[in-house]
C-alpha cells in the first residue's frame, strides 16, 4: 500500500473515531475503510504508535474489538484549566431580536416568534435555551401542544433587573416606527 494511500486511510480512521466520541468496533472501521479486519487493525496500531512517537496529547485506545480515540492523562490538567473559564457566548443581533420577542411577549411559541421574525427561529431559540436565557415554561393548549418559551432568573441577572416588568416600555410612536419598517421590508421580499 503507497503512503499516499494510508495517509488517507488513517485521516478517515481518525475522523471516524474523533467525531464518534466513544470505542468503534474494528469491523465497522474496516467496513468503512473497505479493508479487512487484519489491514485495518495495523493501520490503527500504526497511528497509535505515531500518537506515541510524536508526544501527542491523544491516543487511540484498543477496548476487546473496538477502539477509541482519547485524552492522555497527562493533558487532563489542561482541560481542566479550560473547563473552568467562564463560557463566555455573543449575543447576535438575531439572538437579542429573538430574545426580545421572548423577554415582551412570554408565554410565546416558536411559531408566534417565527411570525413577528419573519423567518425560522429554532436555530436562535436552541442557542438562548442553551445560554439558559430562556426556557420551556408550558405547553400551548392547541393541536400539537407546542411549547411555550419564557426568560430565565439567568436573563434577569445578566441583563440587571428583578423581573420582566422592569423591561423598557416603548413609547406608541415606536411602535408604529416599527411597524411600518415591517411592513416596507416584507413589501420588498414579496417585490423581489
Amino acid at each position: 500500500m503507497e503512503q499516499v494511500e494510508i495517509n488517507r486511510l488513517e485521516g478517515i480512521i481518525e475522523a471516524i473515531l474523533f467525531t464518534m466520541g466513544e470505542s468503534v468496533e474494528l469491523g465497522k472501521i474496516a467496513a468503512a475503510i473497505e479493508h479487512d479486519e487484519a489491514t485495518t487493525r495495523r493501520l490503527i496500531h500504526q497511528m497509535q504508535d505515531k500518537y506515541r512517537a510524536d508526544d501527542r496529547g491523544i491516543h487511540i485506545i484498543e477496548l476487546e474489538d473496538s477502539f477509541q480515540m482519547c485524552t492522555k492523562v497527562e493533558m487532563y490538567e489542561y482541560l481542566i484549566r479550560v473547563a473552568k473559564q467562564p463560557k463566555k457566548y455573543v449575543l447576535t443581533d438575531v439572538l437579542l431580536e429573538t430574545l426580545s420577542i421572548i423577554a415582551y411577549k412570554q408565554p410565546v411559541t416558536k411559531l408566534e416568534i417565527e411570525k413577528i421574525r419573519g423567518v425560522k427561529s429554532d436555530h436562535a431559540v436552541n442557542k438562548l435555551v442553551e445560554y439558559n436565557l430562556v426556557c420551556e415554561v408550558g405547553r400551548l393548549e392547541a393541536p400539537g401542544k407546542p411549547i411555550q418559551f419564557g426568560t430565565t432568573e439567568e436573563f434577569l441577572r445578566r441583563f440587571s433587573i428583578h423581573s420582566v416588568d422592569e423591561l423598557p416600555s416603548m413609547n406608541p410612536e415606536q411602535v408604529e416606527s416599527f411597524k411600518e419598517e415591517a411592513e416596507e421590508e416584507i413589501q420588498l421580499r414579496l417585490n423581489v
